[in-house]
């Protein structure tokens, strides 16, 4: 394993994850979260709790890098973006069936919502799969070696 790619990769994760879960949350899924407001914490108590989610999130993003290094098949055919891309999706439905429909079981949320929260798991870690196989794996593109690559004169 290269454990510089992990860090990298995972710090890389962590800043997208960050990134596409305030698009999803904050603006794509606004609606929804003040319609069930009530449900939720204040924004001045999130803000007390901040330090405490972006360190588990940056926790998560190493462990999700790791997890990644540890399953990667250095000898398929398929790129590192679509190792990362399948590996992400996978663990977005061991997220979403063991966290985020327990989150709606348990919290009187509107199914709608519920439901587009699992939808968003998917693409962020979709998403955050294929940043994390680009960066471990790049993709190899092979040109061939002949003089014709070579021949400056034009």
């Amino acid at each position: 394993m290269n454990y510089p790619r992990i860090i990298v990769a995972g710090v890389a994760a962590w800043l997208v994850s960050m990134a596409l879960g305030y698009v999803i949350h904050d603006i794509w899924l606004l609606r929804l979260y003040q319609a069930n407001a009530w449900a939720y914490r204040h924004a001045e108590d999130i803000r007390e709790l901040l330090p405490i989610g972006l360190g588990a999130h940056l926790l998560g993003s190493f462990a999700f890098a790791f997890a990644y290094a540890k399953g990667y098949e250095s000898n398929r055919e398929a790129s590192g973006i679509a190792q990362g891309v399948r590996f992400g999706l996978v663990i977005a439905v061991i997220v979403d069936g063991f966290a985020v429909v327990w989150n709606y079981v348990a919290e009187p949320i509107a199914g709608r919502l519920g439901l587009l929260q699992v939808l968003g798991i998917v693409a962020q870690f979709g998403i955050c799969g294929a940043i994390v196989g680009l960066i471990y794996h790049p993709s190899r593109i092979a040109f061939p070696r002949t003089e014709e690559n070579y021949d400056l004169r034009g």
